[in-house]
């Protein structure tokens, strides 16, 4: 197919690009600066220029671009404040970027758009032992501090399924790790001894490592169904205590610094939601029938055996 990919130089985005040329696939790689086109070049994309967050100017740049599907995978989550705010970039791009990548699906001719949500949909709450399944309540605020972010990945979703005249899918995707993604984070901030991990370890979360995450990407393009949603997690929830060790024996990094809970809180009450507030267990079941796909790592201390080399490598 002939792919155009908003959200190519972020942590998925560029695995994905090797994932779909390795699947025979031509991608065209929306890219805000044009300091990133050589780089987008060697992965095997043709760059262009646009903002999907500028309308107008996106629509001009895609004039004249044939493309099959869209896939969108922009986030702001580099750099991301330690606190929500109401103009959250990120969930701007699923708001009104999500809309703005459905009218640019239109003029290039797409009858598929894949959109990435993430399990944080679910809630950011104990949803105890039983793993989550895709028809489990998903896109409902419950008072929480996080809500924005659930409706940001409620508004994505629901505007691709009730896309007219194109095949909308939703990927939830688990917590990312492996290069340039949480885990390389977390190396940095346990080499220089920061507080990483609240204390008593956190709760449970299902996690992907970027590769496995391109890689299911690919298969939903070529499998998904319209209107359907499908989890993308590894195979081992695990605490935020077990992932902060696995990373620690992959970076060879002194051990994780703890916080206190009431001081995590204070100063980043978005971690503290997702740490401390939330434990959730995913189930891949769905994505394993329908889109024939299967990790490679089934737990983050697989994946990060070998991200943690290429990591250590890329320093």
């Amino acid at each position: 197919m002939r792919v155009l990919l908003a959200g190519s130089t972020g942590a998925i985005g560029r695995p994905l690009i090797g994932a779909l040329r390795a699947a025979g696939h031509h991608v065209t790689a929306l890219i805000r600066s044009p300091g990133s086109a050589e780089s987008v070049r060697e992965l095997g994309a043709a760059p262009l220029v646009a903002d999907v967050m500028q309308r107008s100017s996106l629509l001009r740049a895609v004039d004249g671009v044939m493309a099959d599907a869209v896939i969108h995978e922009a986030t702001a989550l580099r750099g991301a404040a330690p606190r929500l705010r109401a103009d959250d970039p990120t969930n701007a791009l699923r708001r009104a970027g999500t809309e703005h990548l459905l009218d640019a699906s239109r003029v290039v001719g797409a009858r598929r758009f894949v959109t990435q949500s993430m399990t944080g949909g679910y809630g950011y709450r104990n949803h105890g032992m039983r793993p989550l399944v895709e028809d489990a309540g998903f896109g409902r605020p419950h008072g929480g501090y996080a809500d924005s972010i659930i409706a940001g990945c409620q508004s994505t979703e629901r505007q691709v399924f009730e896309a007219h005249g194109i095949d909308g899918i939703a990927l939830r995707y688990g917590l990312f790790y492996g290069p340039r993604a949480f885990s390389d984070l977390f190396a940095t901030m346990m080499r220089k001894r920061t507080p990483v991990i609240p204390f008593g370890g956190g709760g449970t979360n299902s996690w992907i490592h970027v590769d496995d995450a391109a890689t299911a990407t690919v298969a939903a393009l070529e499998r998904g169904v319209d209107g359907q949603a499908y989890n993308i997690v590894d195979d081992v929830p695990i605490d935020w205590n077990s992932f902060a060790d696995a990373v620690a024996v992959a970076h060879d990094t002194p051990r994780a610094v703890a916080i206190p809970r009431w001081l995590l809180r204070l100063s980043a009450p978005y971690l503290a939601a997702l740490m401390v507030d939330t434990s959730m267990r995913v189930s891949n079941t769905k994505a394993r029938h329908e889109l024939r796909w299967a990790p490679v790592f089934a737990s983050v201390p697989d994946g990060l055996a070998v991200s943690g080399d290429r990591a250590d490598l890329r320093r």
